[in-house]
């Protein structure tokens, strides 16, 4: 997420009210997680396990909690505690604002595009021309939507990230400041949930097309031209790349990357990244061929043993 203008140090230290190391002036343009940090970006860490990661990471300004060495060309902010000071500068720089109308004064909608009755458009909301939005699709503030979309009734669009921190009083929530990226010719089934970054985007490439129920979580980046069934789940900060084709009822973890071309058959689960250009199956998936062998071997289990008893009592 960048700031609507380029802050100093000094300014970001006052808005948490922390201590910092660094120049008064030292620039900082916005604030992202460590998968997606660019120079001028704020990071926080909160862990010495993760320290290194972030401080070696491509973000200028580390906030985190404890005076450690401040890297050349970099700043610190001091923090007792990084999550809710991280948690406070979202509030500041993307609050939020309560809806005053059901499709928003500041959103921007093209040219042809029919918004069926009862749909929810945020604000600062931007459609492009020709779509199709059909009753009860709810597009949260900020969203981005391309050219020739269809999404149908009942799907969310930028509901907040599945993003908490333990406590010893329960789960603190992380803040969702990023938006939903739907780019042009991408078709939404029906109630499927589109959750928005933390701080980036989740972004769904041109001429995907989703069918209904299917969830795709924060900062997920899906490619172009992708086929994803009906019952799939995908977690947060998945890249699937350009041309995958998932059926239905897949599972996949967070933070892995599936390659093009891939191929993902119905009911899998997915744990760790897959090499593209490749057919999937099972939980955990693998190659096709290679799992299908392993079931026909399972289904000799039982012939085995009673050979094996056989030849005991003989």
């Amino acid at each position: 997420m960048k700031f609507p203008r380029i802050h100093t140090l000094k300014e970001i230290a006052a808005i948490i009210q922390t201590s910092y190391v660094g120049d008064d002036s030292f620039p900082v343009h916005g604030m992202n997680e460590i998968h997606v940090v660019e120079a001028g970006d704020i990071v926080f860490v909160d862990h010495p396990k993760y320290y290194d990661k972030a401080l070696e990471s491509k973000a200028t300004i580390v906030l985190i909690n404890k005076e450690v060495e401040c890297p050349e060309g970099k700043a610190l902010l001091i923090s007792d505690d990084p999550f809710r000071d991280f948690n406070t500068l979202t509030d500041h720089f993307r609050p939020f604002i309560s809806a005053s109308a059901s499709i928003a004064p500041s959103a921007t909608i093209g040219e042809r595009t029919v918004i069926q009755p009862n749909c929810f458009v945020g604000n600062n909301v931007t459609i492009g021309n020709d779509c199709i939005i059909h009753a009860n699709v709810a597009i949260y503030d900020n969203a981005v939507i391309g050219n020739n979309v269809i999404i149908h009734s009942g799907t969310v669009l930028g509901a907040d990230a599945f993003y908490y921190k333990k406590r010893p009083e329960g789960f603190d929530k992380l803040r969702s400041g990023g938006r939903v990226v739907l780019e042009d010719n991408v078709d939404l089934g029906s109630l499927c949930t589109i959750d928005k970054g933390v701080t980036g985007d989740t972004t769904i490439k041109e001429g995907t097309k989703i069918d209904n129920q299917v969830h795709v979580g924060h900062d997920t980046v899906i490619g172009r031209k992708c086929l994803i069934a009906s019952q799939t789940g995908i977690a947060g900060c998945v890249i699937i790349e350009d041309e995958v084709t998932i059926w239905g009822q897949v599972g996949i973890t967070s933070g892995i990357t599936i390659g093009a071309k891939t191929v993902i058959s119905a009911q899998s689960g997915v744990s760790k990244g897959l090499e593209g250009g490749k057919s999937y199956f099972g939980t955990p998936a693998d190659d096709f061929r290679k799992k299908y062998k392993e079931i026909a071997s399972i289904r000799q289990i039982p012939e085995l043993i009673e050979r094996i008893k056989n030849l005991e009592n003989k």
